[in-house]
């Protein structure tokens, strides 16, 4: 098949801009002051004329927006439009792995976000065994005395750990024991609650992060004197729904 060279060369040049287009757009992001034409040039690394011509295209479209009279340009409202429009519904996506995973289990499975300090508890599939957990939907709980909680203190940086113990009043050689605990959890990819939140309950978790960067985590909560007995299948077929969900594309397990 023959290759017409202007083609190929306005098809270059058309990836180029975009490329150019889409570094100016990170460079805005999280710069409601706005920035200059001069200070965007030099983040980007392209010459002023050029992020100028980029800029005044991006500002036809309201991708980009002038910050104030006198202060340079930000992100527009066609992008918030876009994102929104985007935006994944991650409890529907979830639900069939969450559904398959309590078949396999026959144990109540839990789904709660991250939201500030605490946990909230969004979705739910119940147990088909007579004696099993049961929480609702909008609830919340603590970070470090449940299985998911623990699996998303694992997952976040010194400074918002700190944070959580701090608000759950964790201090002292708890702190210690708690942080050498995340590091298993790091390590499996695992965290459990063995009768510490709630007496007669155990559970095992695990967290994950969506490509928005919200936090997420899965847990099976299930009576004490079952989990003595169930714990190790209970852990491997949660990291298999684990493996089935990374396909997915939509979260990020190993962050």
């Amino acid at each position: 098949m023959d290759v017409n060279p202007k083609e190929d060369g306005d098809a270059r040049s058309g990836i180029q801009v975009i490329a150019r287009a889409a570094s100016i757009l990170r460079a805005l992001k999280n710069e409601n002051d706005g920035l200059s034409l001069g200070q965007i040039a030099e983040r980007v690394d392209l010459p002023r004329s050029t992020v100028q011509r980029i800029v005044g295209a991006l500002q036809s479209e309201q991708f980009v927006i002038a910050a104030s009279p006198d202060r340079g340009i930000r992100l527009g409202p066609q992008l918030a439009a876009l994102a929104e429009a985007a935006k994944i519904d991650m409890t529907e996506k979830l639900r069939p792995f969450l559904t398959d995973l309590a078949k396999r289990t026959r144990e109540t499975v839990d789904l709660a976000v991250l939201r500030g300090k605490r946990l909230v508890f969004i979705d739910q599939i119940p147990g088909t065994h007579r004696l099993r957990t049961v929480s609702q939907v909008g609830e919340t709980f603590p970070l470090t005395d449940t299985a998911n909680g623990k699996a998303c203190l694992a997952k976040l940086g010194e400074k918002e750990r700190s944070a959580v113990f701090a608000n759950e009043d964790v201090s002292g050689e708890h702190v210690n024991v708690l942080l050498d605990e995340l590091e298993r959890v790091r390590e499996t990819g695992l965290a459990f609650d063995r009768d510490e939140h709630t007496d007669g309950i155990s559970a095992v978790g695990a967290a994950f992060f969506d490509r928005q960067g919200d936090l997420y985590a899965i847990s099976l909560p299930t009576p004490s004197s079952r989990f003595k007995l169930q714990e190790g299948k209970l852990a491997e077929h949660l990291l298999q729904t684990l493996k089935q969900i990374e396909r997915l594309e939509l979260v990020n397990v190993r962050r």
